[in-house]
């Protein structure tokens, strides 16, 4: 799988109608969970996508400090359930964080993850900060991983 980074102007329409229909096949339907999934961020956004037989799988999208939270931040972590088997999960947050390092002065990273996610998280190095809470009806907590 090839990974690469684009930034929401650098999106082809193609690109972009790719990811959002991925990021809608996994959170809302797949998880059955109605929520406003176009919310104006990805103009701020770096986009990481992970292309394989030319079809984009995997995508995350990145933030700098300040543009979602006061630190670097990783988003919308998705594969394609059919994928999923070959572990590219780790793949793309490992080239999201190699992202942040190479890009970004502040080196931390926080996200908002779901619950259910939170080994798969802590063994590419992130650790729970804070108490869970709901978001979009499904279980999540704060992971803050420390450069």
């Amino acid at each position: 799988m090839e990974f690469i980074v684009k930034t929401f102007n650098e999106l082809t329409t193609t690109e972009l109608y790719d990811i959002l229909h991925l990021r809608s096949e996994v959170f809302v339907v797949e998880q059955d969970c109605v929520y406003q999934d176009i919310d104006y961020k990805d103009q701020k956004a770096f986009h990481v996508i992970g292309i394989k037989n030319h079809q984009i799988i995997a995508y995350a999208r990145v933030f700098d400090s300040g543009d979602y939270f006061k630190k670097p931040s990783i988003g919308r972590i998705v594969v394609k359930e059919s994928e999923r088997k070959f572990k590219y999960g780790y793949q793309l947050v490992e080239s999201s964080i190699q992202f942040i390092q190479d890009n970004f002065e502040e080196k931390d990273i926080l996200i908002s993850a779901q619950t259910y996610l939170t080994k798969f998280y802590n063994s590419l190095g992130f650790m729970q900060i804070g108490e869970g809470y709901l978001e979009d009806g499904i279980p999540h907590i704060k992971m803050l991983r420390t450069s």
